[in-house]
């Protein structure tokens, strides 16, 4: 199928998927229709398969696209080696990339529920190689004796969901700032595996 005359893929593309993604977190994946986001693109609602065969692939793509810039941009920071200076860099690094992406990150934990079970299933395996990297640096700490965790899985999941949760109550010029932020999260990150 041809391109609409007067587009541009490199363009209207990442337009589809930004309007899609500022809409699904606004009113909800299910309430929103194909013409709304083409409407917010400016281009007909027709055009608009051009650029995505249809609603919930959008989706599944805006997950997937979303969790792998996770996984490569942690591989990028990750210092390696000392445990403790692990577990400090990801509690940093994880409200530092869910705070500029607060859309992201609610269509990436409010819409699991809409997705087909295909989608399901390749959004869910990236959300398990992310969840295995806390979880990994909680049972090398264990192992090294640096850390104390009961359950190193339900540690890693907390660990996250306490990271995650700073996006339902920051606002860029409140109380703390950032780094303020940051700090403060890795200072209880530490506390909970009993590092002083």
């Amino acid at each position: 199928m041809a391109r609409p005359s007067g587009s541009d893929a490199g363009v209207t593309g990442p337009r589809v998927r930004a309007a899609a993604e500022r809409l699904f977190a606004k009113f909800g994946y299910a309430a929103v229709s194909m013409r709304q986001i083409a409407a917010d693109v400016g281009i007909g609602a027709g055009a608009l398969y051009h650029y995505t065969p249809d609603k919930q692939t959008l989706l599944s793509r805006l997950m997937r696209d979303h969790l792998e810039e996770l996984l490569d941009a942690w591989d990028a920071v990750d210092p390696g080696g000392d445990t403790v200076a692990r577990l400090e860099a990801f509690a940093r690094f994880h409200i530092r990339f869910h705070l500029d992406r607060p859309d992201a990150v609610f269509i990436a934990y409010m819409e699991l529920r809409s997705l087909e079970p295909g989608s399901f299933a390749a959004v869910e395996t990236l959300r398990r190689r992310y969840e295995a990297v806390p979880e990994g640096i909680l049972r090398d700490g264990v192992a090294a004796g640096r850390m104390q965790v009961g359950d190193v899985k339900l540690g890693a999941m907390a660990l996250i969901a306490m990271l995650t949760g700073v996006n339902t109550w920051y606002r860029d010029g409140g109380r703390l700032d950032r780094t303020a932020v940051e700090e403060i999260y890795a200072n209880m990150a530490r506390g909970m595996v009993g590092v002083g």
